[in-house]
């Protein structure tokens, strides 16, 4: 008798396995990344300008008064190519939109604005990504709705979509 018990033992484990996985598919716990950026102050620095005749970045360019985008992206990350809509939108919408170039070139990123469309009033060089590092990003694309002291005041990781509008908007201060 204990013999059989014992032969039904992996069967009996491997079934126990299965309904914990498939019960962690339908159910998910929350897996967003709290920033420790966020209600800090943007980290110090300076990037020039990738492209010729636009403006790099600066952290002091956060310290207007006007609260901001920072996209921290590249042109040859596909998921960016996907954002590039809802930022074209927000543009529209009066929302200043920034850009951090992560580890690209001018002549990729050129191709990658001439057919995609340029939702950046800057954009600033990141070769090394110490810029991105120091915000906290760990990849691309990344989103900082930056307030107009210079704070993030909010992360998004991933890519930019129709639906987070509305919490963008909110998050700058302005109505959906």
């Amino acid at each position: 008798m204990k013999r059989r018990a014992i032969l039904w033992l992996p069967l009996a484990l491997v079934l126990t396995l299965l309904v914990t996985f498939w019960r962690g598919l339908l159910q998910p716990d929350d897996h967003v990344i709290a920033s420790q950026m966020v209600g800090k102050p943007l980290p110090e620095f300076a990037a020039p300008a990738i492209l010729p005749g636009r403006p790099g970045i600066a952290t002091a360019d956060f310290r207007d008064g006007k609260p901001r985008l920072l996209n921290v992206f590249a042109s040859w990350c596909l998921p960016c190519v996907a954002e590039v809509p809802v930022l074209m939108r927000l543009k529209a919408m009066g929302v200043d939109v920034v850009g951090v170039a992560v580890h690209d070139t001018a002549p990729a990123l050129e191709q990658f604005l001439a057919r995609n469309g340029n939702p950046y009033s800057r954009i600033g060089s990141d070769p090394q990504s110490r810029i991105q590092l120091s915000l906290g990003s760990a990849g691309v694309p990344e989103t900082f709705v930056v307030d107009g002291k210079g704070t993030i005041v909010y992360q998004h990781i991933g890519v930019v979509a129709e639906r987070d509008i509305p919490n963008l908007l909110e998050k700058l201060g302005q109505r959906p």
